[in-house]
């Protein structure tokens, strides 16, 4: 399918189901410990990032929260410009996520949650059911601007389509040129969920593989950048993860160059089912 109109800068955002609205390009803070999730979260922030990624897994909610309150302070910014996702660990019952999403709340320092997944479809169907009222009802009370799910296959979007639910405003995944997951983006699209995708850089795995060095060298960027700039393309949220400042700001240099028609074209075609790290797509 052809490409969605690239966004031209790092504050761009997209427009979620929900009237809400997200800005396209992040910060991911998975495997960080807390010092190295505040000062990646400041650093990002001093580049221009707007949205932070964090989880209850991640067990470093504390330290972006703080990262967060602490630079708005500072500079000035109101804490409503800064977009803040967590993501709750178990499913287990609806009384236990209802109380798991006040903890994140407190350890974030935060009174709302801009964005709030489900981090996997793990449990079956009635937990999920049970899981997923929880976070609506937490939205209705406000503790929850915008609520969505992670690691979502196609059969568990397709389930709380039949089920008639509120659907989720984002499916979190695995996306990149070498993880294309074609049958979960169908089903979003069609269904006005966007996709966000967890590991944009397939954790370096591919680095060197002999079409995005033609590509890199081509345009003069760094391969990074070129996986980064492939899921803009795609209309993906994408949310890039680095402990390293330098490395931090090369990954927003994003907007200042496009892929064309061919490039995109090849990039598409190097899907191979590359599993990074976490895959529950499957799961019943």
């Amino acid at each position: 399918m052809p490409a969605p109109t690239p966004v031209k800068t790092s504050d761009g955002r997209l427009k979620m189901r929900d009237g809400n609205s997200i800005p396209q390009f992040g910060l991911g803070v998975y495997e960080m410990n807390d010092q190295e999730a505040y000062d990646s979260t400041r650093a990002a922030l001093d580049a221009g990032y707007k949205h932070v990624d964090t989880a209850e897994w991640y067990e470093n909610e504390e330290p972006c929260g703080r990262a967060i309150n602490e630079w708005c302070k500072e500079t000035g910014t109101p804490r409503s410009e800064i977009f803040l996702t967590s993501k709750l660990m178990h499913n287990k019952t609806y009384e236990q996520a209802s109380a798991d999403i006040r903890k994140s709340l407190k350890r974030a320092q935060v009174d709302t949650f801009d964005l709030y997944l489900m981090h996997s479809p793990i449990g079956g169907p009635e937990i999920r059911k049970n899981i997923w009222r929880a976070l609506v009802d937490a939205k209705k009370e406000g503790l929850l601007k915008s609520i969505g799910v992670s690691n979502f296959g196609k059969k568990h979007i397709q389930e709380m389509i039949d089920q008639k639910v509120e659907l989720p405003v984002v499916n979190q995944i695995d996306l990149h040129p070498f993880m294309r997951h074609p049958e979960i983006v169908e089903i979003c699209e069609q269904n006005d969920i966007i996709l966000e995708a967890w590991g944009p850089l397939a954790r370096a795995m591919r680095f060197n593989h002999p079409s995005i060095q033609k590509i890199s060298k081509a345009k003069g960027r760094d391969v990074g950048q070129i996986f980064l700039r492939w899921g803009l393309q795609h209309g993906f949220i994408i949310i890039p993860k680095s402990v390293n400042p330098k490395r931090i700001v090369s990954n927003s240099q994003l907007f200042d160059f496009e892929l064309d028609a061919d490039e995109m074209k090849e990039l598409d075609g190097l899907d191979e089912y590359l599993v990074t790290d976490w895959d529950v797509v499957d799961v019943e």
